[in-house]
């Protein structure tokens, strides 16, 4: 089966310092990548790229099959909602 993929735009005032939190936040126990405007991280279920723009933060998710994606969507989604807490974050994934 190929890979199946999501991405989501997310608006915040602080994409950068979101992608930074989540990429440190995980580095502990995957591999993890990033610089001042992008990041990857590796999980078990796929990758999740990351990308700070001007006022929204990128998630692009790649996984090997529709569960294993459910799952990695939720687990980045609950993490940036957790570090964002100040902000309401709405994150609407599209395949």
């Amino acid at each position: 089966m190929g890979d199946v993929r999501s991405m989501a735009r997310v608006a915040t005032k602080l994409p950068a310092r979101y992608m930074t939190q989540l990429c440190k936040h995980f580095e502990h126990k995957l591999p993890v990548t990033y610089d001042a405007t992008t990041g990857t991280i590796t999980f078990s279920l796929g990758i999740c790229a990351l990308q700070a723009e001007n006022g929204v933060l990128v998630l692009s998710l790649t996984a090997g099959d529709p569960a294993a994606l459910a799952q990695l969507q939720d687990v980045v989604a609950r993490h940036l909602v957790r570090f964002a807490f100040r902000e309401e974050m709405h994150i609407v994934w599209q395949s």
